[in-house]
């Protein structure tokens, strides 16, 4: 607004219609320039003197359809109830301004949500001339707003529930390794029979509660392992590594394992001169986690081998099988916690679907990754990625 156009007004004791109606630079800047903003003018009690296309746009009357009715056509009918109305020019009037965010509704009756400000305007006596309003829809800004808090609140609750599963595993976890330990300490101690002579087969039965005793124990220990990766309490130690130091511990490892299934380990190419960024306990784990997936779905007489490549920054170890193979479109359902595909927990695989969500947590953490390739029926590859050491 022109300040000579504002001084004309503030130094006439004309109405403020008939100030507008005479300064056609005003009339244009208002009902021309300005199309989404509601921009009109009240008398002082506050009936409507002018409307511009803004106004027309949020509220969806016509100028020829509101001048002259009262502006409280505009509000809810709780705030007709309570005055709010009055309320707003009595502000307005006493302090200069009003402003606030709030319901008014248009010309169909639906609701929007408005930022409004109401300025009094006085003549140079400081007589009361009128009112002018402006009106801004916020409707698509306060929904957007509205989203992001309950947004918000959701990935909060779900904040909370995780942490309450994490500490609730933690806690179960602990009491029931306890126990267990105990359980696994008796079977020991009977075994070696410094409780009596053992017949055999009561040998044959205290080795198979402890095996049942280190199957729980893996089970709990693979939930104590996933509470503290995802509560982030695991520390790294990352320094380079030699790969192909790490490929004949591991396989070394599993050899057992393989040899009781009837499949063949073995372990495939590798510079000596690969190295690549890790905490060396870290990397052990995943890749034991790896192989010993891949020995318990791969059939007798099947293979699995281990092997490294170096490209550009990044160092790979793949773990290949000739087991079942996974169906394409599982592939990254099978890094999800709790996931066994094709198994029920009535199945003859040991587990309960963490060592592979933990394993890519853990790759991730040391800047790595974690992917699998398969073709359904023919066998597997999972390939632990890391940073290349300079």
């Amino acid at each position: 607004m022109n300040p000579k156009s504002v001084a004309r007004i503030a130094g006439s004791s004309r109405s403020l219609a008939e100030a507008l109606k005479e300064d056609g630079e005003i009339v244009q800047l208002m009902v021309d320039s300005v199309y989404d903003y509601a921009i009109f003018m009240l008398d002082p009690t506050g009936h409507i003197s002018s409307w511009n296309k803004g106004a027309q746009k949020i509220k969806q009357y016509s100028a020829d359809e509101i001048i002259g009715r009262h502006f409280s056509i505009f509000y809810t009918p709780d705030a007709i109830t309570s005055n709010k109305p009055a309320f707003e020019l009595e502000v307005a009037k006493r302090e200069g301004k009003f402003e606030e965010e709030g319901a008014r509704l248009r010309k169909d009756g639906s609701e929007f949500w408005a930022s409004v400000v109401i300025t009094a305007v006085r003549d140079k006596a400081g007589v009361l001339i009128g009112f002018t309003k402006v009106t801004r829809d916020l409707t698509e800004k306060r929904a957007i707003q509205q989203q992001a808090v309950a947004d918000a609140r959701r990935i909060a609750e779900v904040v909370a529930s995780n942490r309450t599963k994490s500490e609730f595993l933690a806690s179960m976890s602990h009491e029931l390794r306890t126990p267990l330990n105990a359980i696994g300490g008796y079977t020991d101690l009977l075994s070696l029979g410094l409780g009596g002579p053992v017949t055999e087969a009561q040998g044959q039965y205290l080795e198979r509660i402890r095996q049942s005793q280190q199957h729980l124990m893996r089970i709990i220990t693979d939930l104590l392992n996933f509470t503290r990766v995802e509560a982030g309490h695991l520390s790294y130690d990352i320094a380079p590594i030699d790969l192909a130091e790490i490929l004949d511990t591991v396989a070394a490892m599993v050899q057992p394992q393989a040899e009781s299934k009837g499949v063949e380990l073995e372990r495939g190419q590798c510079s000596l001169a690969f190295k690549a960024l890790g905490d060396r306990s870290k990397v052990d784990q995943i890749l034991l986690n790896l192989l010993s997936n891949a020995i318990k779905f791969t059939d007798s007489n099947g293979k699995v081998r281990i092997e490294a490549s170096m490209k550009e920054e990044r160092a790979y170890i793949s773990v290949v099988d000739t087991g079942r193979g996974v169906p394409a479109d599982k592939l990254q359902v099978i890094f999800e916690p709790f996931v066994q595909l094709g198994r029920s927990f009535s199945s003859a695989h040991q587990g309960i679907g963490l060592g592979l969500a933990i394993s890519r947590d853990l790759a991730q953490a040391m800047n790595g990754d974690l992917t699998a390739s398969s073709v359904e029926g023919s066998g597997s590859t999972f390939t632990l990625s890391l940073p290349r050491a300079p």
